[in-house]
């Protein structure tokens, strides 16, 4: 007897910093870099500043723009954050672009003390956060939102799309004090625009309902929550999604009324570790103000440092594919 097996695609090297976008999916090149050229034309004390990574943050299209706006800080992310917050007390507003990796672990006292303590209007804009590189824990973000929600006055924003970030920037630049916001660069989905959405600092939007599953989701976790809502239709699964773009301050009324609205599975899923997330944020959220939902569970990245290789490959093996998070629910129904 021969059994046919299907066989998948060898993935190569590039698979290792490929786009979170799906074959044939809607993308938008560059939101970030666009919506800061775009705001800097009437807000002149924008600056941009990196740590020599301007083409991978997209901020090179600010540095075309406003080539005397523009300061290049070389590979020292403690001098970036250090001069970022100097900048931000001579009036400035600063937009500081690394990799999220070195603007968190590497420049966390910095952060801490030179921008967050004295609450200056520092907007860190990093890059590749969580599971969005192939290239192993030295430049995996998994723990930090962990990491940044421990220090006092900091806004984090989580964005799912590139119509999200569009949204954000200008926001963030109004809002008075330091944010931290994970980046999604280069071609970025544009999925939101479907759901009548619009990103408001500070609110969580529901975007579909269910009766069976409340999915409460960031990041890109909302584009795969959304995914894997229509591939449980097919099992007459009702999965609703709650999208939290910000993590910090959290919305706390808009998550305990969904939860409470009627009695279903809540998973929360999120491009990070389970650790000190956004599903330890809900958690905490629910027991302080004594909700509990029929069953809780977390779709998150483990507490572990994480393999090198081809993304899908680790978004399959860590569980937040489409697919493995729509695995993951059914199993957790039953």
């Amino acid at each position: 007897m021969n059994t046919a097996v299907e066989k998948k695609p060898r993935l190569t090297t590039s698979a290792m910093i490929a786009s979170i976008a799906g074959e044939g999916q809607r993308v938008k090149a560059a939101p970030f870099g666009k919506a800061l050229v775009e705001l800097a034309a009437t807000r002149p004390e924008i600056v941009g500043m990196t740590a020599d990574l301007a083409k991978y943050t997209d901020l090179h299209l600010f540095a075309q723009a406003y080539p005397e706006r523009f300061y290049q800080m070389g590979m020292a992310e403690q001098l970036l954050m250090g001069a970022a917050g100097g900048m931000a007390k001579e009036g400035l507003i600063p937009f500081a672009t690394t990799y999220a990796v070195f603007g968190t672990r590497r420049a966390y006292d910095f952060i801490h003390q030179v921008i967050a303590e004295e609450n200056l209007n520092v907007k860190m804009c990093l890059a590749l956060p969580g599971l969005t590189t192939g290239y192993g824990p030295s430049h995996q973000a998994t723990e930090d939102i962990a990491m940044m929600r421990g220090i006092p006055g900091l806004t984090i924003i989580d964005p799912c799309d590139a119509l999200d970030i569009e949204q954000a920037v200008p926001q963030m630049a109004a809002h008075n004090g330091p944010v931290y916001m994970r980046l999604l660069r280069g071609n970025v989905p544009l999925v939101l625009d479907e759901y009548d959405y619009q990103f408001e600092l500070g609110k969580a939007k529901r975007l579909v309902d269910g009766d069976e599953v409340l999915i409460i989701s960031s990041g890109f976790l909302t584009m795969r929550a959304l995914e894997a809502a229509k591939a449980l239709q097919a099992d007459h699964i009702g999965v609703g999604v709650l999208h939290c773009p910000t993590i910090k301050p959290l919305d706390v009324g808009t998550i305990l009324a969904e939860v409470q609205r009627k009695p279903r599975l809540v998973v929360v899923a999120e491009n990070h570790s389970v650790v000190g997330g956004l599903g330890e944020a809900v958690a905490s959220a629910l027991l302080q103000n004594g909700v509990q939902p029929a069953r809780f569970r977390l779709a998150g990245l483990p507490d572990a440092y994480l393999d090198a290789g081809a993304l899908p490959t680790l978004h399959d093996r860590y569980g937040i594919s489409t697919e493995a998070l729509s695995a993951r629910v059914k199993a957790w129904l039953k």
